[in-house]
């Protein structure tokens, strides 16, 4: 099998298992999510913690996983030509404002999109409304980000 087969069946076998692990977990029901987010709740004993379990079993594993390159002494990683690690470490206004905003639209929600996703076959109503909320709100972002990063004219190099 070559690379790019490779990497589409590694890419489908890894969103297959993260669609059934966020259903096993219950994770895609919005009311779930509520549940965890109202604080609320906690004095009356109807808080649920369980999503604390959830998150911080994905981050166990994915410590794992971005380490697994150097326990194993990879060079390469399996399935694509190369390990991609991002250049940006510090914590930014862009990035805190990235996190407000993907926050603000979790609460209101009570979907993430990875468990939108795994919704879709399986929740009717209004999860496309969202999935379809989420590209354009994406592609948005994306052109706005694109439009602030371009060259001013005072910044532009002499010609």
């Amino acid at each position: 099998m070559n690379r790019t087969l490779t990497g589409l069946a590694t890419a489908a076998i890894s969103g297959i298992l993260f669609g059934v692990g966020l259903s096993v977990a219950r994770m895609t029901d919005p009311q779930k999510i509520w549940n965890f987010l109202d604080l609320a709740a906690i004095p009356s004993g109807g808080w649920d913690p369980s999503l604390i379990f959830v998150m911080v079993g994905g981050i166990l594993v994915g410590l794992v996983g971005m380490r697994l390159d150097r326990i194993l002494g990879l060079k390469q990683p399996l399935a694509a030509p190369a390990f991609i690690k991002t250049a940006r470490t510090k914590v930014d206004t862009q990035l805190v404002a990235g996190a407000a905003i993907f926050g603000i639209g979790w609460g209101l929600s009570g979907f993430c999109p990875g468990p939108s996703i795994a919704d879709l076959g399986l929740v009717p109503g209004d999860v496309w409304l969202f999935v379809v909320a989420m590209f354009v709100g994406s592609w948005v972002a994306g052109q706005v980000l694109e439009w602030t990063d371009r060259p001013t004219v005072a910044s532009a190099p002499a010609q």
